[in-house]
C-alpha cells in the first residue's frame, strides 16, 4: 500500500474558494482557449466517481456552425415556452435574465449518459438505475471545478428540448441528455451567482433531517 496525500491548510483554504467562486457563467469573451485545453479537461472528467466504474459520460463536442444554430433555435423556443407560464414580476424578471451563453462562448458540448453501457458490468445500479445519470453529472461537476481552476467558465444550458437536442447531435437513441455546455473565458467575474443578484432566488442552509 501506499500512503496518500496530505492536503495543507492552504490548499483546503484555497480549496473552498475554488468552491466558492464557480460560477454559472452565461457572458463570454470571444477569445479561443488554449490548444487543446478542452481535451484536457473533457479528460480530467474521466477522474470522477461513477456507479461500478462504469463511466457511463458521453461528450459530444459541437463545433459546426450548423448544429450551434440549431440548438440555439432549440433553446429559444423552449425559452419562450417557458416565459408564458410565468406572469406579472415573475416573467418580466424572468425575460429580463440571461439564460445561456450560445452566441458567444467559442467551445460548446453536450453531455449524455449512456444507461446500456456494459462497463462496470451493471454493479451498484441493479437497485437504482439512475445512478447512471447521477455519475455523468459527477463528470460535469469534476469538469467544472478543474475549468475554473484555470480561469475557464463554464455554462450550463437546460432550457432545451431532449428528443429534439438527441436529434440534432443525431445522439443514439440509448443515450440520456444531461445538459448543454458552454465554455470558455468569462467576460466578468462575480462572487454572487447570477440568479441571486438579479433576485431570482437565493441560497439556503442546506436541510438535514436526524432520524
Amino acid at each position: 500500500m501506499t500512503s496518500g496525500p496530505e492536503f495543507a491548510d492552504g490548499f483546503r483554504a484555497e480549496l473552498v474558494n475554488l468552491f466558492l467562486w464557480r460560477r454559472d457563467v452565461r457572458r463570454f469573451k470571444p477569445t479561443p482557449l488554449p490548444e487543446g485545453a478542452l481535451e484536457r479537461l473533457l479528460d480530467l472528467a474521466s477522474i470522477a466517481p461513477s456507479v461500478g466504474l462504469s463511466q457511463p459520460w458521453r461528450f459530444v463536442v459541437v463545433e459546426s456552425a450548423e448544429c450551434r444554430e440549431a440548438v440555439k433555435a432549440c433553446f429559444e423556443r423552449c425559452n419562450a415556452q417557458a416565459l408564458t407560464s410565468l406572469c406579472g414580476e415573475r416573467a418580466a424578471l424572468y425575460a429580463r435574465l440571461k439564460l445561456a451563453g450560445l452566441n458567444e462562448a467559442p467551445c460548446q458540448f453536450a453531455v449524455f449518459a449512456d444507461r446500456t453501457t456494459e462497463q462496470g458490468h451493471g454493479l451498484g445500479r441493479l437497485t437504482m438505475p439512475a445512478t447512471i445519470e447521477y455519475s455523468a453529472v459527477m463528470a460535469v461537476h469534476t469538469l467544472w471545478l478543474a475549468a475554473r481552476a484555470e480561469g475557464i467558465g463554464m455554462g450550463w444550458v437546460s432550457i432545451l428540448d431532449p428528443a429534439e437536442m438527441a436529434t440534432i447531435l443525431d445522439a443514439p437513441p440509448e443515450w440520456t441528455l444531461i445538459g448543454y455546455f458552454c465554455v470558455g473565458y468569462p467576460s466578468e467575474e462575480h462572487a454572487v451567482p447570477t440568479l441571486e443578484r438579479e433576485g431570482w432566488e437565493f441560497r439556503r442552509p442546506s436541510m438535514v433531517i436526524t432520524r
